[in-house]
């Protein structure tokens, strides 16, 4: 198709080595025309053309989509950026293309309207309260239970988010969250939500909704480390997983899409197994991160970058069921402290190694700082393949003791922004 035939619009594109292959697939499957906030370099090649401008003034991109539409049809709206997806919302109601909904992305975004509303649906979550300073968060910690999460109101990514089994620990964990607050959107700055601690293994699920139907895709089993943070260490995709088929899991996820009226788009939902069986922790509409998508494709022969684009344009994607049953997984190199990078290597992709793919994710010069300083301080990835989650993670385990860091540690003054 052409692009005098329309064109699916992409709202930002995000960071080359999380992002580069949805973009591949999905300028594959259809022209793209991408608003990025600088000049494109290494999208070029994926996209028909583009539009420079503040991705964060709404008013702006709106203005910018009518432009684009006058000029070659826009068919469909696409973003997986979790600070641009409510804009994203917003022009596919202007131009009247398939979306989610305007007020149910906001149902995603906002995790605490998320909460309210499930609540109001009798959709299994945690119990919960939003506050707006330590005291108050304290008191709601006290009515829960402890051990409780303390989380921002419109974060991704786990960043902000920190366990605490007391008082004191609730108090720190507060101003843990609302600082990570202001680094997001403005409408979401400030307090924190205060969740009860969910016990159980914790998984995220990749589906598409059309008209209103939710279809699960794809199933990842999440690490975390970092105590008391929530660091998402890696993640295991199988199309063998038969929590894919779990009638519990199912009906838990379409009446939680349901609930916040989702219309069109895919989501990434992360929940709790728990004795009481599946618990939502949270709703993003959107694609996952942390490169869950391209382990799906991997192990499962899925193309998340088309399936998103399908879902744009009205379609059902196409999701293949006869893949050769695999565990892939990922896993992301941390510094064990606050450091300057010189150097990092990461191990080849061989016939008998099991790694698929492994890259470098800084440049020498690098500031790392581990958190509550900074999150998602990740220096290198690897990708590896297994005949089950255990072989996997033993493939893991090898290809992560070759990745290579030379840093130097950075000085608490400098740490400190000194």
């Amino acid at each position: 198709m052409s692009s005098a035939e329309g064109v699916v619009l992409v709202i930002g594109c995000g960071m080359r080595p999380y992002r580069e292959y949805l973009l591949a697939s999905a300028g594959h499957r259809h022209p793209l025309w991408l608003f990025n906030g600088a000049e494109p370099t290494w999208q070029e090649r994926y996209i028909t053309g583009g539009t420079v401008l503040d991705l964060q003034d709404r008013d702006a991109v709106l203005a910018a989509a009518r432009a684009v539409n006058a000029k070659t049809p826009v068919l469909g709206v696409v973003s997986w950026d979790e600070a641009l997806i409510v804009t994203a919302a917003h022009v596919a109601d202007e131009l009247g293309l398939p979306g989610a909904g305007i007020s149910a992305i906001e149902g995603c975004r906002d995790k605490w309207l998320n909460r309210r509303t499930l609540t109001a649906a009798g959709v299994a979550q945690p119990d919960f309260g939003f506050v707006h300073d330590d005291e108050q968060a304290v008191r709601v910690a006290d009515r829960i239970g402890y051990p409780v999460v303390v989380k921002p109101r419109g974060g991704g990514a786990s960043i902000g988010v920190s366990f605490a089994e007391d008082a004191e620990a609730v108090r720190k964990a507060f101003r843990t969250a609302e600082d990570a607050s202001f680094g997001g959107s403005p409408a979401y700055r400030g307090g924190a939500l205060v969740e009860e601690f969910l016990t159980g293994p914790e998984i995220s699920v990749d589906g598409a909704v059309v008209d209103g139907e939710y279809t699960p895709m794809f199933v990842a089993h999440k690490t975390v480390g970092m105590h008391p943070y929530f660091e998402e260490l890696g993640h295991l995709v199988s199309s063998a997983d038969e929590l894919l088929a779990d009638p519990a899991l199912r009906s838990t996820l379409a009446r939680a899409h349901s609930a916040i009226d989702f219309r069109y788009g895919i989501t990434h939902t992360e929940l709790k197994l728990t004795e009481r069986g599946p618990v939502i922790v949270e709703i993003n509409g959107r694609l996952g991160g942390d490169l869950i998508p391209l382990l799906a494709r991997f192990a499962t022969g899925i193309d998340p970058g088309a399936a998103a684009v399908d879902v744009a344009l009205g379609m059902r994607p196409h999701i293949p069921h006869e893949a050769e049953p695999r565990w892939v997984g990922v896993r992301f190199g941390y510094p064990k402290q606050d450091c300057v990078v010189e150097s990092v290597s990461v191990p080849g992709s061989m016939r008998d190694n099991g790694v698929l793919t492994a890259d470098v994710l800084v440049e020498p010069g690098a500031r790392m700082r581990l958190p509550p300083a900074e999150f998602i301080s990740r220096h290198a990835y690897v990708i590896c393949a297994g005949s089950d989650p255990d072989d996997c993670e033993v493939v893991l385990d090898k290809a992560m003791a070759q990745v290579r860091l030379t840093a130097h540690p950075l000085l608490p003054s400098v740490a400190a922004g000194g």
